[in-house]
């Protein structure tokens, strides 16, 4: 343990030693080399002295590092807010006048996204007045052909039955707990059935993974680096100060405090992600590889 801290307060202190080195004008120069290697050292002795002082920086530097993420993130919902509510054959469910949408790029096989459902289930049923929308994001396809199987099977039973049918056939693929490979021709068809649907019509499967492209386009864009990728925003005059990006598993808290500030109910200016302490674990799945246009 003490050969990694001295190794991190090495690195760190020759971080700074070079950054002193480089700064064009700076009271460095008034330093020999030798003097300057002294300093280094110094600080190396020091930080092994308190690691805490590492443990520090590293938190410090992990926060700037997920703002800076989180304003990319957010600038490029911000830009393709258009294109996000644009619905047409999207499966939608809440009112169509909500003055706040929430987006979900989802995949039936992603252990994730299962582990996101119900904290999604209880949300929405918090939130009846707000807008979701279910975008289907196969980045498993090339490994499980079930991954576009059920998505189609979806977006069929959205076609056939509406918003309600559809949730049910949605949470019911969740609650299978089957994922990453487990999940089967007959969990699909079985979760459709209890939903209501019929027969599946597989002529509209042209239409399905069009609208599937579409939205790996859209994720592309979006920058998105894995599912679940969930995007909270007011349905006009969205701005980065409202808009907020959550790429992984959140508590229901994060989710409100989301959609309450895209409601102008909460937040500040330059209040881009939700408050420390409210994440329950941030993890998405991405598959090995480049996870778009994975079909």
């Amino acid at each position: 343990m003490k050969k990694h801290v001295k190794l991190a307060a090495v690195m760190l202190a020759t971080g700074i030693s070079c950054a002193a080195q480089a700064a064009p004008t700076s009271a460095a120069e008034d330093f020999s080399p030798a003097q300057q290697a002294r300093i280094g050292e110094i600080a190396a002795d020091y930080l092994v002295a308190h690691p805490d002082v590492l443990i520090e920086v590293s938190k410090k530097l992990q926060a700037r590092q997920n703002e800076m993420k989180q304003k990319v993130y957010t600038d490029a919902a911000v830009k393709a807010h258009r294109l996000l509510m644009q619905l047409d054959g999207v499966p939608v469910t809440g009112p169509a006048d909500s003055k706040v949408i929430v987006t979900e790029f989802f995949d039936y096989e992603c252990i994730a996204c299962s582990m996101m459902s119900p904290v999604m289930e209880k949300v929405m049923a918090s939130n009846p007045n707000v807008r979701f929308a279910f975008r289907d994001w196969t980045i498993f396809a090339s490994r499980f052909p079930e991954s576009t199987q059920a998505s189609r099977r979806g977006l069929d039973v959205f076609r056939q039955k509406g918003a309600a049918a559809y949730m049910a056939y949605h949470n019911g693929i969740y609650r299978t707990g089957h994922n990453e490979g487990k999940l089967t021709a007959e969990d699909i068809e079985t979760a459709a059935k209890t939903a209501g649907a019929g027969p599946e019509k597989q002529e509209d499967y042209a239409k399905s993974d069009s609208l599937i492209a579409n939205n790996d386009s859209l994720a592309e864009m979006l920058g998105l680096s894995g599912t679940p990728g969930i995007i909270v925003m007011p349905a006009e005059n969205a701005s980065p100060e409202n808009t907020t990006v959550v790429p992984g598993v959140v508590s229901e808290a994060v989710m409100q405090h989301a959609i309450n500030k895209a409601a102008g109910k909460e937040g500040t200016p330059g209040d881009r992600i939700a408050p420390p302490g409210l994440y329950q674990r941030n993890c998405s799945c991405s598959p090995p590889g480049s996870l778009l246009r994975s079909r």
